[in-house]
């Protein structure tokens, strides 16, 4: 994807070794989306290859008890923090948001959410970690679309010392990296194959991106046409309970019903959601969230 110059009042010729880029954080660097402002450097960043960040959209609420409405995505993820340089003149708040909403128009993105000024509405600190409070302030949330791809970006920046932060997203199955005959051993082995399905959020629709990985799966079972499997729905521990137990049994069915779709016997087959009561990682981690939320093939 080309890279989205930001910058709108000022725009600059980047060498191949600028001064700025020397300043940055060891092992940062702009993510591909966008270019960065004149005369800024990153002083921190953080990366994860899969895992889930909930992006406000829509009109503020402005109840600070209540977060605004977010849309969960899941995928690659980036974080990236920016200061200017000593000396430089510092960009307000607004400046910035500004320049991101020219830049975003103009390549095609769309604004799915906009905050101008201090603590315009609330966002889930949980599911947007190292943003901030809690409070949108000068924040925007863009969304870019490029192929099967989802691209989604939450920026927020201070309101007069030139800093800002940015999130991206990139909406995408978790990779299952095994393939047919890896899968039929290690059912033979470990008696289950965890997946990576992506659904809707709050929803038990599967996102087609995950097509690939339920292919892989529905033909590891042909090749083991012996086994009666238990397909089951597993979650991380945000939200409810009850309501985490009923979204894993229709995530459950649902997988159930794309096995079915793809030749498996539905008579081999069972679904059952045990919601966030077995979880394989740590729920107190972004990374251990991201694996605890999963379907398993279980061997009868």
């Amino acid at each position: 994807m080309n890279r989205i110059l930001v910058g709108a009042i000022v725009v600059c010729v980047l060498s191949a070794v600028p001064a700025w880029a020397r300043q940055d954080a060891d092992g940062c660097k702009d993510h591909p989306v966008f270019t960065r402002f004149p005369n800024m450097r990153i002083s921190d960043c953080h990366s994860s290859q899969f895992d889930m960040r909930g992006f406000p959209v829509g009109p503020p609420v402005l109840d600070q008890e209540k977060p605004t409405k977010a849309i969960e995505v899941e995928g690659a993820v980036q974080w990236t923090n920016y200061e200017p340089n000593e000396g430089s003149t510092p960009l307000s708040g607004l400046q910035i948001m500004r320049n991101f909403e020219a830049a975003t128009t103009k390549a095609g993105g769309t604004i799915e959410g906009r905050y101008p000024g201090w603590c315009k509405g609330m966002y889930d600190q949980e599911k947007m970690p190292r943003m901030g409070n809690g409070c949108l302030s000068y924040a925007l949330t863009l969304k870019f679309v490029r192929g099967a791809k989802e691209i989604w970006v939450l920026i927020q920046a201070s309101q007069d010392d030139g800093q800002y932060v940015m999130t991206v997203s990139e909406r995408e199955a978790m990779k299952q990296d095994i393939g047919v005959n890896e899968l039929v051993e290690k059912f033979a082995k470990d008696g289950f194959i965890s997946l990576y399905i992506n659904f809707e959020t709050g929803k038990s629709t599967i996102n087609p991106d995950s097509a690939q990985t339920l292919d892989t799966a529905a033909a590891a079972l042909k090749a083991a046409a012996e086994l009666r499997v238990e397909v089951g729905g597993h979650t991380d521990n945000v939200g409810t309970p009850e309501a985490n137990l009923r979204l894993s049994q229709e995530r459950a069915q649902a997988v159930m019903a794309a096995l079915v779709t793809r030749g498996i016997t539905a008579a081999r087959l069972t679904a059952k959601g045990y919601g966030q009561t077995a979880p394989v990682a740590d729920n107190r981690t972004e990374e251990g969230r991201g694996k605890n939320r999963r379907v398993e093939l279980v061997k009868k």
